[in-house]
């Protein structure tokens, strides 16, 4: 092996490996690459076959950093496995692309700490801007970055707050949609796969169950039944469903899901205990994501706009880079839409 093959396996090639391999100058080379008609034909032609020998890769990021032109926000979801989230974060990428902003993306997996320590990553890369499902209820840590001159969306949940803006849905509503469905059909006895309160999404879909069980005439302490789970995923389905059988007394004969991922676990553990959907149980999810209508029994869910929810709040953050003080904050709350399917109507 050559010293020169030896060096290239080693390390990426630079602009000065270049330079030395066709015999000119560093800024020969920068001229070549950015401003290839102030150099003769016969240079340019060594230079560009120096790039091609050496399979040279130029590094825009630092080139965009030393000018001070680099354009990148970040975003943190609670789980970008979520068909939900990959929606949400497309319609994000999409109104950036627009602006040729970059975007970085993380999960928190519902972890306050792990949040933190993306942020803290976001800030030391640079972002103009955040966009973050919140993991918990205090808002400390992301004042404190837009006090340090970086722009804050809220995504997926309203802001308590006047000063930072945010791109929701009402989830209360949305909540009651799936109740006041089952309750038509005739069901009174309802189980609720729900998550931890302290996520604003699952606080206020419970507000919904609560109160459309209310305005039926039942009392939620004998029509509902609560199943808390600590992960929004199918796993968390399907434990529980097993929390649920796991229960002395009557079976609830319908389900609500906290979302579509949740629901699917669910089905997949109903399916297990032999249970006929919706015959024995109706279920309902939340999100309506692409795979909700291509299963076996496609799913009833509460619809969101996903891709308006994510292109929106990269909106909010951009008109807020560009329009500084005088930009006016807002709550942009979407309404959600029932879409019924097999696994809550047979007639569907």
């Amino acid at each position: 092996m050559s010293t020169t093959t030896r060096g290239r396996a080693d390390r990426r090639p630079s602009i000065t490996d270049v330079a030395k391999r066709a015999g000119v100058s560093v800024g020969t080379v920068s001229n070549v690459l950015n401003r290839p008609d102030q150099v003769s034909d016969s240079t340019r032609d060594r230079v560009l076959v120096a790039i091609e020998e050496l399979q040279f890769v130029r590094n825009a990021s630092a080139r965009q950093l030393r000018a001070g032109t680099i354009q990148t926000v970040g975003a943190i979801v609670l789980d970008i496995a979520n068909p939900f989230f990959t929606e949400v974060a497309r319609g994000v990428e999409d109104r950036l692309a627009a602006d040729e902003y970059t975007l970085m993306l993380s999960s928190s997996d519902e972890d306050p700490e792990r949040e933190a320590r993306y942020l803290r990553l976001f800030e030391e890369h640079g972002v103009q801007g955040v966009m973050v499902t919140p993991s918990a209820g205090s808002l400390d840590t992301l004042l404190a970055l837009r006090d340090r001159g970086i722009d804050v969306v809220l995504l997926d949940t309203t802001s308590p707050v006047d000063d930072i803006s945010s791109v929701a849905v009402d989830d209360v509503r949305g909540g009651a949609l799936a109740i006041e469905h089952l309750v038509g059909l005739g069901h009174t006895r309802i189980a609720f796969i729900n998550g931890p309160l302290t996520i604003k999404q699952c606080h206020d879909r419970r507000e919904g169950v609560l109160s459309a069980l209310e305005g039926a005439g039942l009392d939620p302490a004998d029509a509902l039944v609560e199943i808390t789970i600590g992960s929004l995923n199918a796993d968390g389905g399907e434990s529980g469903i097993n929390q649920l059988f796991a229960l002395p007394g009557d079976r609830p004969t319908a389900l609500f899901c906290v979302n579509d991922l949740t629901a699917l676990g669910a089905l997949r553990a109903l399916r297990a205990h032999g249970v006929a959907i919706p015959a024995e149980m109706a279920v309902v999810g939340y999100d309506d994501v692409v795979f909700a209508s291509m299963l076996t029994v496609p799913l009833t869910s509460v619809r969101q706009p996903t891709h308006q929810l994510g292109w929106t709040a990269a909106d909010l953050l951009l008109r807020q880079r560009s329009e500084g003080a005088s930009f006016q904050h807002q709550r942009v709350q979407f309404q959600p839409e029932l879409v019924v399917r097999g696994s809550s109507d047979p007639s569907a």
